[in-house]
């Protein structure tokens, strides 16, 4: 009797611990799951595709620099309907993702700005785990069938039960032990030395440490957005945003040809227009318009968005 006993008390247990473990990890990751999406909260304009936006007549894909340097204010207040699908670090074949999902939303001609920068055809991110931590934002927002290398297992953790992943960040969910992070705003106005510093910091994370810097793979996706919005009535156009003085003036003449043969090449075999503002007289030494050394803030952006208006070719239906 027990000896029944006692087998009758270990398959409880074996029952009864696992259960308990389950409702605990249940009954954190509800809240859990509300302070990981905040991390996420760059890529919640895509909710509004196909509910609010649709028709979209001007939109751009592209990593920081199509995030931050298309501002499309002006020409919305015209009537026209825009979007901007970039985020930062975003390669080509998150671009090529995003264009099959939305494109469907887009009107018979849009006009579909696909930016080109220095590590364009490399990757900006620094190494694999940062990568992998960008990837995981578009589980959220993507079908799985355009996810690139899509995992169901990381689309578990990430969508379902992310506290599984949560790693330090659980410590959020204990505000009183949680240390406290101190943002310090920038002084007012534009140190330039500083602001020399940082352009190289930002060139210094675009070309160190990079073997290669046009992988054929980049190549090749973009060959492949742009020969997509050729076979779905999209317009591309290929577009090097402005730099300051600071940044481009540290990229070295020979990288500078290969970018500058690499794209002509593309553009040359696809019968795709290309614009580059990149040295351009209007930004380049008016440090006004640019938050850091190769990005421009709102005020920027929105003149560089009534520039293009005004020169881009393909936008010219519009008027």
């Amino acid at each position: 009797m027990r000896k029944r006993f006692d087998v009758i008390r270990f398959v409880l247990k074996c029952i009864l611990i696992p259960a308990a473990a389950v409702f605990v990890i249940y009954m954190i990751n509800k809240p859990y799951k509300k302070i990981d999406a905040q991390k996420y909260l760059d890529i919640v304009k895509f909710e509004t595709v196909g509910r609010e936006v649709w028709e979209i007549h001007v939109a751009n894909l592209g990593s920081s620099h199509g995030a931050y340097d298309f501002n499309y204010s002006e020409i919305e207040e015209r009537g026209y309907t825009c979007f901007n699908f970039a985020n930062t670090s975003q390669s080509y074949d998150y671009d090529y993702a995003i264009l099959k999902q939305y494109a469907q939303f887009m009107e018979e001609d849009c006009v579909l700005f696909i930016p080109v920068s220095y590590f364009s055809f490399n990757n900006e991110v620094v190494n694999a785990s940062e990568a992998e931590a960008m990837s995981l934002r578009y589980y959220h927002f993507l079908s799985p069938e355009n996810i690139p290398g899509y995992d169901p297992y990381v689309d578990l953790l990430t969508n379902r039960l992310p506290i599984l992943s949560a790693g330090e960040d659980i410590l959020k969910l204990f505000p009183n032990i949680n240390p406290a992070l101190v943002a310090h705003a920038a002084d007012g106005g534009i140190n330039v030395e500083e602001f020399a510093m940082r352009a190289g910091q930002r060139y210094s994370r675009h070309f160190d440490n990079k073997e290669e810097y046009f992988l054929p793979e980049r190549i090749e996706e973009l060959y492949a957005i742009i020969d997509y919005c050729n076979g779905h009535n999209v317009i591309p156009v290929l577009i090097t945003t402005p730099f300051s003085k600071y940044y481009k003036d540290l990229v070295s003449d020979e990288f500078l040809q290969q970018f500058n043969e690499t794209v002509t090449m593309i553009a040359s075999d696809t019968d795709t227009r290309y614009y580059d503002y990149s040295d351009d007289d209007r930004f380049r030494e008016n440090l006004e318009y640019f938050s850091d050394s190769d990005h421009l803030n709102d005020t920027g952006a929105a003149y560089f968005m009534g520039i293009l208006w005004d020169e881009i070719e393909e936008l010219q239906q519009y008027h």
